[in-house]
């Protein structure tokens, strides 16, 4: 990824030009945006400036009206300069979205609300997130691998099905901890939690990096993006973004998916572990979604979304590093993520519920099963190869091993599945003439 030009800086714009002249600059450009986007000084030096203007006027009228808006938060760099933002265009359209769609008395589609299917998508979004958060930081394994190693319970071979299942389980906690405030132990307890037994050296799990652990974030040809702030700085940064993340600080109000954003931001630039930052990051953006009652969270992966463009990603930070602390470009790219995610989610509930309502239609066997058994029925008609048991039922629903053995004990009854023992675990397999089987109802 190629670093970003930084700006021509404000105090040298602001001595150069004629106030008479910065006047008519401001005459000619009127918004923060252009079209429509919040361009960083690398994007909007490859435009035509307005008629009038050359590209570093354009910059100058741009920046001030940028610099009349922004509100100041208490993060700040590592030369002691304020991060801050300002509310331009699309963030205020993307926040009420949000809040129609993910918070309050949301209507979402009923197979999410329904309380037979509500574990089930919950226990997909926290393989989806667990996967892809941990793949973004270099986990290299599949998606159906993985999955199968957490729904059997089985042990991880190596460090990226360990991260991952640390991953799969610092979710789990983070719903319950969604009506906790947030404490230094909280924080240290989550990065315990995302790195335990993947980290060169474990006794870094759970505690902040010291003095003498260079850590600073670049590529492999030696390129470096980021240098965080200086290990001894860290009980007191973390200290002040823990008031932020209690709505503490500052004075004024910020919106609580800006708050969510913010967060996620500041624990990403203090780094203040060995590894596991950018999980635990993300980790906390969840945490203060659900704490400020984003419900819909519970069932979404912003990791999945993530990972499909990791560039954009990086350089979501880098523009907001290279034009003095200005947030509003992490703001506007994580709000774009959300709504990626939002959507992923109810495409995927209306291709499940059409996926189940065509196959109830053709197979007339469907209609005699609950929605966990017909849910692995559905799997198993396009999967006729794969392996259950009853630990992974039992997971891949949040049911207890009663409920998931009976489910499927009684699909091998009706002559759907079948069973072979090793040990003491049972296995079951689809039955090769599954489809026909359920043409014809069975009770």
């Amino acid at each position: 990824m190629k670093l970003p030009t930084r700006p021509p800086t404000q105090a040298k714009h602001w001595s150069e030009i004629p106030p008479n002249r910065l006047l008519e600059v401001l005459d000619i450009v009127r918004e923060p945006t252009v079209g429509g986007q919040y361009l960083h000084w690398d994007q909007l030096r490859h435009r035509q400036p307005p008629p009038g203007l050359s590209t570093e006027e354009w910059w100058i009228g741009v920046k001030f009206l940028r610099s009349g808006q922004a509100k100041a938060i208490p993060l700040l760099d590592r030369h002691g300069e304020p991060f801050s933002f300002n509310l331009a265009d699309p963030i205020p359209e993307r926040l009420h979205e949000i809040d129609l769609r993910a918070g309050g008395a949301v209507q979402m589609p009923q197979p999410v609300v329904n309380r037979e299917n509500r574990n089930t998508y919950i226990v997909r979004s926290l393989m989806e997130e667990a996967i892809t958060s941990s793949q973004l930081e270099g986990a290299a394994t599949t998606r159906e691998v993985a999955k199968e190693m957490i729904r059997q319970g089985l042990a991880p071979r190596d460090r990226s099905e360990q991260m991952i299942l640390n991953n799969y389980h610092t979710m789990e906690r983070i719903i319950q901890l969604k009506d906790e405030p947030l404490s230094q132990e909280l924080v240290l307890e989550l990065h315990r939690m995302v790195t335990d037994k993947a980290l060169d050296n474990n006794t870094a799990a759970g505690r902040f990096r010291h003095p003498d652990e260079r850590c600073v974030v670049g590529d492999d040809y030696g390129e470096v993006y980021h240098v965080p702030p200086d290990a001894d700085e860290l009980p007191g940064r973390m200290a002040a973004m823990i008031e932020f993340a209690n709505n503490k600080s500052p004075a004024y109000f910020i919106h609580p998916v800006l708050r969510s954003i913010l967060l996620h931001f500041w624990l990403a630039y203090d780094h203040p572990f060995v590894d596991g930052n950018g999980r635990t990051a993300r980790a906390l953006f969840y945490w203060s979604m659900l704490k400020h009652h984003y419900w819909l969270f519970e069932f979404i992966s912003i990791s999945r979304i993530l990972l499909k463009a990791p560039i954009k990603y990086g350089r979501a930070f880098l523009h907001t590093e290279t034009d003095e602390n200005d947030l509003t470009y992490f703001l506007i790219h994580q709000l774009d993520v959300i709504d990626a995610s939002i959507n992923e989610l109810y495409k995927y509930i209306e291709y499940k519920s059409d996926q189940i309502r065509s196959l109830e239609q053709q197979l007339g066997g469907m209609l005699t099963l609950n929605h966990r058994q017909r849910d692995l029925i559905s799997h198993a008609l396009r999967h006729p190869g794969f392996l259950y048991s009853i630990k992974s039922h039992q997971t891949s629903h949040s049911v207890v091993y009663q409920t998931a053995r009976t489910d499927l004990l009684d699909l091998e009854s009706r002559g759907y599945l079948t069973r072979w023992t090793v040990g003491n675990t049972y296995y079951f397999r689809p039955a090769d003439d599954l489809a026909e089987k359920l043409k014809t109802p069975r009770t």
